[in-house]
C-alpha cells in the first residue's frame, strides 16, 4: 500500500477505540492516512492520539470556531484512493442509505470519486434489525465495498455478530482491495450468485424452523470464485462464517423470501447460480406476534410451501448456467437426477452425508456431480474447499467444450 491515500472515516461507537492500531498498521503498510471524525466519535477515540499516528491533522467540524477556517470535504474527498469507515455504526450507514449530510463525514462521503469500504459495528439486534439489512443492501448495489461484522463478545455484554473486523484484517482487505485493482479488478472473468447457510423461519419472536447446515460449502466456493479472479454475490443465511474480498458482495438473509427477493434482484447480472443454501421446505402459515406459552400437550403447526428459488432461477435463465445441491439419505442418485431433470438444471450436486465425514457441519465432502446432457463425475473425499475448486474447475471445461 506504499504511497496510497486512505481517508478514514470514524463514527461514534465503542469499536472506535481500535482505530488507533488500524492507522498504525495502515502506515506501518506504507500508505498516507488522513482522519474524519463524526463529532460524536471524539467520546470514544482522541483527535490527538490519530493526529499523531497519522501525522496528520485530524477533521471533525465543517468549520474551525477560533480561526473561522472552513474545512474542505471537497479536497479531502478529492484527495483519497480510498475511503474506509471504521466503524461505521448504524446511525451513519442509515444516512449514507438515503443521501444524508448532517456532519463532516458525510460530506466527505457524498463528494467521494474513489471507492468506499465500510466496517459495521453495532449491537446484534442492531445488526440483524430489517431497516439495517436493508440499508446495508442498499449501499452494497451502489458498489459500496462492506467488511462484515464478526461474531463475540459485544459492549452491550451479550455475545453475537456485530463487533467490527479486527483491524489486522480490515488493513488485509484494504491491501487486497488495491492488489486487485493493479492486477485488473475491473475485468473479473465472470460474475457468480452463490446461496449459502439455512434458512430461519419464524414461529413466534423466540422460535423457528431451520436445519443443521453452517454454510461452509457456499463460503468454500465463493472464497474459491474469488481466489479464481471471479466476482461473488454471496446470499447467505444465518451463519457464524466471515469472508472479505473487494470483489464480494455479501448479503445476510434469514427467510426463504428474503434469499428469493435477494436471488431475483441480481439474477440478471449473472454469469452463473450455484444453489448451495439448504432452504426451508416449508414455513408456519401464521407467525405468533408473541411468545406461544406451553399450555397443551400437544402443538399443531400450520406449515404452507416456501418459493422454489432453484427452480425460479432456472424458469429465468438466459445466458446463466445454474448448479443446484442436493444432500439425500436415501436412493441419493434417483433422488438427485429426478431434481435435476424437473427444476431443468444445467448441473446437479450430489452431497452424500455421513457423519463427520460429509454434509452439514462436516470439515470435507463426499460429492458427484450431474449435468443434464449425462455426465457425472464422482469426487473422492476431500476438504471442503478442495471440493469447491474442484467443481469449478469442471464447470468451467464443460462451459467451454465444443
Amino acid at each position: 500500500m506504499f504511497g496510497k491515500r486512505i481517508l478514514l472515516g470514524i463514527t461514534g461507537g465503542i469499536a472506535a477505540y481500535k482505530t488507533a492500531s488500524l492507522v498504525r498498521l495502515l502506515k506501518k503498510s506504507g500508505a498516507e492516512v488522513r482522519c474524519v471524525l463524526t463529532p460524536s466519535a471524539t467520546s470514544f477515540i482522541s483527535p490527538l492520539v490519530l493526529s499523531t499516528l497519522s501525522e496528520n491533522p485530524v477533521h471533525i467540524e465543517f468549520w474551525n470556531k477560533e480561526t473561522g477556517q472552513w474545512t474542505n470535504h471537497v479536497e479531502l474527498a478529492l484527495w483519497a484512493d480510498v475511503m474506509l469507515i471504521a466503524p461505521a455504526t448504524a446511525n451513519t450507514i442509515s444516512k449514507m442509505a438515503i443521501g444524508g449530510c448532517d456532519n463532516l463525514l458525510l460530506a466527505c462521503f457524498l463528494s467521494l470519486k474513489c471507492p468506499c469500504i465500510i466496517a459495521p459495528a453495532m449491537d446484534l439486534d442492531m445488526y440483524q434489525h430489517p431497516s439495517f439489512k436493508r440499508n446495508l443492501v442498499t449501499l452494497q448495489k451502489d458498489k459500496i465495498q462492506v467488511i462484515p461484522a464478526t461474531f463475540g463478545a459485544l459492549a452491550s455484554g451479550l455475545e453475537g455478530q456485530g463487533r467490527m473486523e479486527e483491524p489486522e484484517n480490515i488493513c488485509k482487505f484494504v491491501a487486497d482491495f488495491f492488489a486487485n485493482q493493479i492486477a485488473g479488478f475491473k475485468q473479473a472473468k465472470q460474475k457468480i450468485l452463490i446461496t449459502a447457510g439455512p434458512t430461519q423461519e419464524q414461529i413466534d419472536p423466540v422460535r423457528y424452523i431451520s436445519n443443521h447446515s453452517t454454510g461452509a460449502m457456499g463460503f468454500a466456493l465463493a472464497q474459491a470464485a474469488l481466489h479464481n479472479g471471479d466476482e461473488v454475490v454471496l446470499i447467505t443465511g444465518p451463519t457464524q462464517l466471515n469472508l472479505w474480498h473487494p470483489k464480494l458482495t455479501r448479503i445476510d438473509v434469514q427467510s426463504a423470501d428474503e434469499m428469493l427477493s435477494e436471488v431475483q434482484a441480481y439474477w440478471t447480472q449473472t454469469d452463473l447460480g450455484i444453489f448451495t443454501a439448504a432452504v426451508a421446505d416449508y414455513r408456519p402459515a401464521q407467525v405468533s406476534s408473541t411468545k406461544i406459552k406451553k399450555h397443551e400437550e400437544h402443538l399443531s403447526l400450520v406449515l404452507i410451501k416456501n418459493p422454489d428459488i432453484l427452480a425460479w432461477a432456472s424458469a429465468h435463465k438466459t445466458n446463466q448456467k445454474v448448479v443446484g445441491f442436493a444432500l439425500e439419505t436415501n436412493n441419493q442418485e434417483e433422488n438427485a437426477l429426478n431434481k435435476l431433470s424437473a427444476k431443468k438444471l444445467d448441473y446437479i450436486v450430489l452431497n452424500t452425508p455421513q457423519e463427520g465425514i460429509s454434509g452439514f457441519g462436516a470439515p470435507t465432502n463426499i460429492i458427484t456431480i450431474f449435468g443434464a446432457k449425462g455426465q457425472r463425475i464422482a469426487l473422492p473425499l476431500m476438504s471442503k474447499l478442495e471440493a469447491a475448486q474442484a467443481l469449478l474447475e469442471i464447470l468451467d471445461e464443460k462451459t467451454h467444450e465444443k
